[in-house]
This record gives structure tokens, C-alpha cells and sequence, in this order.
């Protein structure tokens, strides 16, 4: 009974959210693949190390950057690999810079309740948070890449 409804509602789409959500399976699987290199090459990809984007907004880039927020959640849902902070947080920032947008992206780490590690990542662009700000308040921020 979902499967049809999901169905339909792929259908209703416009080509435009079809193509978001086509680039954004994309992208998630390009940051799976990066995830799984040396992180030292990793960090080369992803921007300028422990630089910050502008918190300053364009309200132009607005519905823009939150199209792109609501495609990496909706999509990282339905991919059968690991589609976690990191992966979505990297195809985010891939996404925003091939439309010339900055954003920052963080790496935090933590205690879990076990005293165990624990690590996050998380993006932002301008003042808005793409992904991972809902845990954002519990890490401690180690690394930060702009992109420009």
C-alpha cells in the first residue's frame, strides 16, 4: 500500500524536484565513495581547512539551499548504503558548490553516554543548517572546511 502512494507522488513531481532528487542519490553515493578513501585525501576535496563561509544570507539562495536540505533528508532515507551525518553533509556542500554557493562544513566530536567517542559532521550555509544541526549543540568542533 506505501510503495504505491510513494509512486504516485514521484509522478506528481515536478522535473525540476525529479532532477534534485535524481542529483541528490548521486551525490550521497559520491560521498559514500569518498567516505570509504584515507580521510588525509579526503579533506583535500572538501575546502579550505579551519576557514569559515560568510554567515551572512543572500535571501536569493534561500529556497535554493533549503531544496537541497530537503532532498539530501528525503533521499538519504532510500539509499541502501550507510547515509549518515558525514555522507550527507558532504553531498550537501558538493551540491551547494556546483551552484557557486559557500558553506561550511563541520566536524565535531563527543562523549557518548558510555564515555565512548563519538564523532559528527554537519553543514552550513550562510546563517541556515543544510544537515546534522539537530545534534550540533552536543560536539565539540575539531574541523571546519569552507567552501568559497
Amino acid at each position: 500500500m506505501l510503495f504505491p502512494q510513494k509512486l504516485i507522488t514521484i509522478f506528481h513531481l515536478s522535473r525540476t524536484e525529479k532532477l534534485l532528487f535524481l542529483e541528490a542519490i548521486l551525490f550521497l553515493a559520491l560521498a559514500r565513495f569518498l567516505k570509504v578513501i584515507p580521510f588525509k585525501r579526503l579533506t583535500r576535496t572538501l575546502g579550505n581547512h579551519m576557514c569559515e563561509s560568510s554567515f551572512q544570507e543572500d535571501p536569493s539562495l534561500y529556497g535554493t539551499i533549503k531544496s537541497i536540505s530537503c532532498a539530501i533528508h528525503i533521499m538519504s532515507r532510500y539509499t541502501f548504503w550507510e547515509s549518515k551525518c558525514l555522507v550527507k553533509a558532504i553531498a550537501g556542500m558538493k551540491m551547494l558548490q556546483r551552484r557557486g554557493i559557500e558553506s561550511t562544513l563541520y566536524l565535531g566530536t563527543a562523549k557518548d553516554e558510555d564515555g565512548k567517542m563519538i564523532a559528527h559532521a554537519w553543514l552550513r550555509s550562510g546563517s541556515y543548517y543544510v544537515c546534522g544541526a539537530e545534534e550540533m549543540k552536543r560536539f565539540t568542533v575539531i574541523s571546519k572546511f569552507a567552501n568559497k
